[in-house]
């Protein structure tokens, strides 16, 4: 699914224009970046959390040299569905 079906399940689902239905899924996407790139955690009822989280360095190899390397510091973005979800992608509905 792409961003563009999601826009017409919105102009479907809600009556409301298919520029206003861009908008708002444009809209929550925009405050989920947001929020995230200020370390917030997301929880969505029903479908899962959205945490970032950090991932010290660490040392590695280059696998095409065997050279040992440092890899930086970062931040990560992590997805747990919920058990709800879970139940409904297996069918337990």
């Amino acid at each position: 699914m792409t961003k563009a079906d999601l826009v017409e399940n919105v102009y479907l689902k809600t009556g409301f224009s298919k520029k206003e239905s861009a908008e708002i899924v444009e809209g929550v996407f925009e405050l989920i970046k947001q929020s995230l790139e200020q370390g917030e955690k997301i929880k969505i009822a029903g479908f899962g959390n959205f945490v970032v989280k950090h991932k010290a360095s660490r040392r590695g190899r280059n696998p095409q040299t065997g050279e040992e390397i440092e890899i930086s510091s970062r931040k990560i973005l992590t997805f747990k569905p919920s058990q709800v979800l879970k139940s409904a992608i297996n069918g337990e509905r």
